[in-house]
């Protein structure tokens, strides 16, 4: 099981961070900012249409090649996650990539809130996250 690729969404749909963790990547940036919009437009939708009270969105995409997971912020910031069909643990991952997201990207001095991610110690971690997730399990330990 594999960890494809990682988007970051700000409040107002647009795209401020897409990292490949394949060899090859899989879109464009072009491509990448529309997955961007049309997954921000789609999940206020849903959560507008949904029967179910407090429905908050779309959470799983899932599709015969892969799946995708999202994890929305109480301040609305959207984190997608493209992995392979099936591939356990990914709401624990992406809950990790929210605390890095936090200790690494918010916590920066030079960061502007809702703006592009530029942060070399998050990426790194990122990197380290993903290197460890197939052999990790559910607790996924500290990032450190």
């Amino acid at each position: 099981m594999a960890i494809v690729s990682l988007y970051v969404i700000n409040k107002s749909g647009g795209l401020i961070f897409s990292k490949d963790f394949m060899e090859t990547p899989r879109m464009d940036l072009n491509d990448t900012l529309r997955l961007a919009s049309i997954w921000h437009s789609l999940h206020a939708i849903s959560s507008q249409l949904s029967p179910m009270p407090g429905c908050t969105g779309i959470e799983l995409l899932e599709a015969d090649t892969f799946d995708l997971h999202c994890f929305q912020t109480l301040t609305g910031t959207k984190f997608l996650m493209v992995v392979e069909p099936n591939s356990p643990f990914i709401p624990v991952v992406l809950q990790k990539v929210y605390e890095l997201y936090s200790d690494f990207v918010l916590k920066n001095p030079f960061y502007e809130v809702e703006q592009v991610i530029k942060c070399e110690l998050f990426d790194e971690q990122l990197e380290s996250l993903v290197r460890r997730y197939p052999n990790a399990g559910p607790q996924m330990g500290g990032y450190m």
